[in-house]
């Protein structure tokens, strides 16, 4: 065991993040995980990926971004394990790195997930609107009220509604597994089999490595989610279980299915023609001579929109009440419904939802721009925390006593995996320079993190020490 002043640290942590609802059932952890991976960055970008990167550029920045993916994921799992609150990253890096560290991250995180919330709602919206003809805005409206719903119910309604959710879309990327390599054989759809043709018909990488390197960012994103797990922690009934069996099963299927998915849709449809269509994964299936391939494709991708935007309300809300318990957000925020689900911490993060909405309409080439831009690169930044935190946790733990095999889950190939997953994530950082499209990420949150530190040091730091000497005043009274 490790000392005891190190111990105290870590119930120190988890006890302040008591409260929620620990109702979240080992099903759900994972599908939620699957759910909040699998979206709108599969079904619509990995199309401009194969564009960009070429055939085999394509299946090697996926295959990439999975093996980051795990890493970030192996090093998640041990801090979840041993540490399992809502807060999540945000407090690992508060607790093991710096608490300025751990500020920045959570808003980062949080502006992340509220924007993309905006963003899926917008996706289902545009995509029904093409379907029924009604307004975008009475979709989104519509969803918008569902999404707020069914997260200020008990966490096992949410839990629920997304298991379905990410049920429908990992069912529909099976099948185009599935489908796509029967008619690569062609056995389905009336062609000639074309193998892998498309594949060496300009070279597997027709625009140089250079794209691959690129192309990374957009994988990245399409990965973004998986720190899902170490949110749902928090609520999950028996975490030291749970956590181990949803890293590694979420990590592989997610794997497999990007991978796999990939290698079919690049060996049936032509690099040059993919990134024109809205969704290349409905080219296979009409290739393939499915009937009705793109309403098909079109429920599935709306489907798909709202698992995410489910998702990403469920982790912005818990992270907002985390910061608001560690002292890094107002009060109010830290408030519990009957439910105990953070209401004014779920009320807050849907009305900046729906203020990225309008910035999407009234200031898409100024204000939303900016706000994507830093989306984007927070998954990064995130994935970076999380190894960064988990290499910090075990030299403090090994260096209070601990012994390596006192941790229920642990990483292997330690220091490694961290040190590897946190490079590999700032070469996709370094990768943003070399795309002009991508480069304002870096122009964008560049000031938005000096001006989060400069408000920590000269507003937020000053109230958490002096709580902190409240507290322990009050303790020896």
């Amino acid at each position: 065991m490790a000392s005891d002043s190190f111990d105290k640290k870590i119930s120190n942590a988890v006890s302040q993040q008591s409260g929620l609802n620990r109702g979240m059932k080992s099903r759900h952890l994972f599908m939620i995980t699957l759910g909040g991976v699998i979206g709108t960055g599969l079904f619509l970008a990995s199309g401009s990926t194969i564009h960009q990167a070429g055939p085999g550029g394509a299946v090697l920045a996926y295959a990439i971004g999975g093996f980051i993916m795990y890493m970030v994921m192996l090093c998640l799992g041990e801090l979840a394990v041993a540490m399992p609150v809502s807060g999540s990253f945000q407090t690992y890096a508060s607790t093991f790195i710096s608490p300025v560290v751990g500020y920045i991250l959570g808003w980062f995180f949080w502006l992340n997930g509220a924007t993309t919330i905006g963003i899926d709602l917008v996706a289902a919206g545009m995509l029904l609107q093409s379907l029924t003809q009604v307004s975008e805005w009475v979709w989104v409206l519509v969803f918008g009220l569902v999404l707020f719903g069914l997260n200020s119910l008990h966490v096992s309604a949410f839990g629920e509604s997304e298991f379905w959710f990410a049920s429908i879309k990992v069912g529909a990327i099976i099948a185009c597994i599935v489908v796509g390599g029967l008619a690569m054989a062609g056995t389905v759809g009336g062609h000639a089999a074309i193998g892998f043709s498309n594949f060496f018909a300009d070279g597997l990488f027709p625009n140089g490595m250079l794209a691959v390197l690129v192309s990374m960012l957009t994988v990245a994103f399409a990965f973004n989610g998986t720190e899902i797990i170490g949110i749902a922690a928090g609520e999950s009934e028996t975490p030291e279980k749970t956590i181990p069996k949803a890293v590694n099963a979420t990590a592989f299927r997610t794997l497999l299915f990007y991978v796999l998915s990939m290698i079919v849709v690049a060996a049936i449809v032509p690099w040059r023609e993919a990134g024109v269509k809205e969704s290349i994964f409905a080219d296979v299936f009409q290739y393939a001579g499915i009937p009705g391939a793109y309403t098909i494709m079109t429920l599935v991708v709306v489907t798909s929109a709202l698992s995410c935007g489910n998702s990403w309300a469920y982790s912005a809300t818990r992270i907002l009440w985390a910061m608001s318990k560690d002292g890094m957000a107002p009060p109010v925020f830290g408030q519990l419904n009957r439910h105990k689900v953070p209401m004014n911490a779920l009320i807050l993060t849907m009305v900046v939802a729906g203020a990225s909405l309008l910035c999407s309409v009234y200031a898409a080439d100024s204000v939303y721009l900016w706000l994507i831009s830093i989306c984007g690169l927070a998954g990064v930044l995130g994935w970076m925390g999380i190894c960064a935190s988990q290499y910090c946790f075990r030299r403090q733990f090994v260096a209070n006593q601990g012994k390596k095999s006192d941790l229920k889950y642990r990483v292997p190939f330690f220091p490694l995996v961290p040190a590897l997953g946190f490079f590999l994530n700032l070469a996709i950082i370094i990768g943003l320079w070399f795309d002009e499209s991508q480069r304002i990420a870096i122009y964008a949150s560049v000031p938005f993190t000096i001006l989060i530190m400069v408000y920590y040091y000269m507003a937020v730091a000053p109230k958490r020490k002096l709580a902190l000497q409240q507290k322990t005043f009050d303790k020896t009274r």
